[in-house]
């Protein structure tokens, strides 16, 4: 008899981490602990093993949204790279694109690039649009490889100019390294990224080098360490949305930027297309920080250019705007008087004020329970007990600094979280030509479904979703989420001169690297097209040649612009093949996991609702992972799934 395969997402976010068992037959269980800093604690695994108790006969694959490579480049705690690329070009980190970090304030200052100038090496070699225009010789491969052995980095990486379409001289440089320092990652921008734009492809390769030496080695010792646990395979969730194997995470660390808050969109997706509704916002609320994102047409929208803690990266990942507005950010008052709220955070330890664990900084999760929105005899994530009288202490303090009572206070630190989260919804959709007011918002998150109806008028919308585990959606997306590879080549074509034979000459590698790499998997073409003269692309589906993917442009430039210009020219840029394979569908409702529990005045327990349930507003209704709060002249219904739409009356 086949054994059957339970998927298991884990996303390890500031304050807890939570856990998602998925069955075959879609079955949720979920369970939630408390973060530690560093890793994962032995409680996760504990916890694991409790709610996977009747299923011990079945094959366990875990998927893990893991924060590692986004706090490396926001701390700055990754390798020491040492860079090699073309002599000339050694100051391209330094120039970036000459452009501002604020327009209006001169004192301002991009953050130092991830390698140390001291560090670059510039080598005599060229390579142009046509081909080789200074040789690299033997002599200059040996010259160089005595600097890098002397140098003694963490990583080297080498970046040439014209290498997405010339690779041999980064190859010969590499092969040359990897035989003198075997121990040494050697990263290559033709590897890790091939297309032109050559600031871009600089920034993230070096990213990639910086990252992975202690990416890397977290990766591997998760794999290990859930190999121990029982489990039976490992995989880790990458910035576009879909999963990858150890090797292939080892290997692409600068993926993996955006890890846990993929897992979230993904899951809000599904949530999403379960009730019927393919265009959304969705904001993950949790206790360090809010990702938004959007959703058009049931899939999420991905882009190919971001920046990470300041740091260019041009690999493919879910549109992610990120605030520093989750439960645990910390009010205080400015030298002007102003009441101010985040970005820095109370974090797992020792967190808000009200968990009695020591925090004695005021935070929102204080001012909500200052306003009796979480109420204190249902204990977040299952164990964890609210003390109203330390939040109350520690807004207070607050107060008092900026001139208000207390539950004033309490109010504008929620009004400012609230607009920061607004700004970010705003940025995902408005600032890229998406009207919100006909979209479904699907706030989640431990904080996230406090702050629906608020948000919502904010932008003009008049419903909401709220869905079943809302406090672990990230962690049932990384469960639920299929795996994913993506392959990319630079043309520089008209679409016109594009026919189906070129389309198919260009991807017939693209497809053999994605079936030696993934196979069995589903294969899409996608083609980044924009209009002659144009700077930047959009990317659209291109199974049917150059003339099937202008008219897709054309189409995708009114969406999004509001305009296009079918007489004009469009030329595609590079040809992408995506592959994924697995993925499995989620069977949302029954035990939302709390105990029954009567109905009080102004609250109600999540679980103890039936579907079909109304609900009119003001009321909280309060889940194990999440607590909603329903605003006057707002009403819910309680759907199949277990979600609460929520409508404005």
């Amino acid at each position: 008899m086949e054994r059957k395969t339970t998927r298991v997402g884990v996303d390890v976010g500031g304050t807890f981490t939570d856990i998602v068992s998925l069955s075959e037959s879609g079955e949720v269980t979920v369970g939630k602990v408390r973060s530690v800093p560093g890793g994962v604690s032995e409680e996760l695994w504990n916890t694991l093993d409790r709610i996977q108790e009747n299923e011990q006969a079945a094959s366990r694959l875990l998927v893990h949204g893991t924060t590692v490579a986004t706090n490396a480049l926001l701390e700055r705690t990754g390798g020491r790279v040492l860079l090699l690329t073309t002599s000339g070009f050694e100051d391209l980190l330094w120039l970036r694109r000459q452009d501002r970090a604020d327009l209006y304030d001169l004192a301002k200052h991009h953050p130092d690039p991830l390698v140390d100038r001291a560090d670059v090496i510039g080598v005599s070699e060229r390579i142009g649009p046509e081909g080789v225009v200074t040789a690299l010789t033997a002599d200059e491969i040996d010259r160089v490889k005595d600097l890098a052995v002397a140098c003694n980095p963490d990583a080297v990486v080498v970046c040439f100019l014209f290498s997405f379409r010339y690779p041999e001289h980064e190859q010969r440089l590499a092969d040359s390294l990897r035989e003198t320092m075997p121990s040494i990652p050697v990263v290559c921008s033709h590897e890790i990224l091939p297309v032109f734009r050559e600031y871009e492809r600089l920034s993230t390769v070096v990213a990639e080098g910086y990252l992975r030496p202690k990416v890397s080695g977290y990766i591997e010792r998760m794999g290990q360490d859930a190999l121990t646990h029982g489990m039976d395979g490992f995989r880790v969730m990458a910035s576009s949305g879909g999963t990858m194997s150890v090797d292939h995470a080892r290997e692409r660390v600068a993926a993996l930027a955006l890890s846990g808050p993929a897992g979230g969109v993904e899951g809000a997706r599904l949530v999403g297309a379960s009730a019927g509704f393919e265009d959304l916002l969705t904001l993950d609320m949790g206790g360090t920080s809010a990702d938004a994102s959007v959703v058009l047409g049931g899939d999420p929208l991905i882009q190919n250019a971001a920046s990470v803690g300041g740091v260019a990266m041009s690999l493919p990942h879910v549109l992610i705007e990120t605030v520093g507005a989750g439960g645990g950010s910390i009010a205080w008052v400015d030298r002007g008087g102003a009441l101010r709220v985040g970005p820095r955070s109370a974090g797992a330890v020792p967190g808000p004020a009200a968990y009695g664990q020591g925090g004695e900084d005021a935070t929102v999760t204080d001012a909500a329970a200052v306003l009796g929105w979480l109420g204190v005899d249902h204990p977040l994530a299952g164990t964890l007990e609210l003390d109203v009288g330390l939040a109350r202490v520690a807004v207070g303090r607050v107060a008092e600094a900026a001139g208000l009572t207390v539950e004033r206070c309490a109010e504008g630190i929620i009004e400012i979280a609230n607009a920061a989260m607004v700004r970010a919804l705003r940025t995902v959709s408005v600032e890229r030509g998406v009207d919100p007011r006909d979209m479904i918002l699907v706030p989640f998150g431990g904080a996230g479904p406090l702050f629906s109806c608020r948000m919502a008028e904010s932008l003009g919308m008049r419903r909401a979703l709220v869905p079943p585990h809302a406090g672990v959606l990230s962690a049932l997306g990384l469960a639920a989420a299929p795996e994913k590879l993506e392959f990319v080549a630079s043309v520089h074509e008209l679409a016109d001169t594009m026919n189906q034979e070129k389309m198919d000459a260009v991807c017939a590698e693209l497809e053999h690297a994605a079936s030696d790499e993934l196979p069995g998997a589903d294969q899409q073409r996608f083609a980044d097209c924009r209009y002659v003269g144009q700077g930047y692309e959009l990317t659209v589906p291109a199974d049917a040649g150059g003339d099937s993917a202008a008219n897709e442009f054309h189409s995708a430039h009114e969406r999004r612009f509001g305009h296009c210009d079918t007489g004009r020219e469009v030329e595609v840029v590079n040809v992408r093949v995506v592959a994924t394979r697995g993925g499995t569908s989620i069977k949302l409702g029954g035990n939302l996991g709390a105990e029954s529990s009567a109905t009080s005045s102004g609250r109600a327990v999540w679980n103890a609702l039936s579907p079909g349930s109304k609900l009119t507003g003001p009321i909280m209704v309060d889940g194990l992972d999440s607590t909603v709060r329903i605003e006057q002249g707002w009403r819910g219904e309680v759907l199949s799934s277990g979600a609460i739409l929520l409508e404005r009356e």
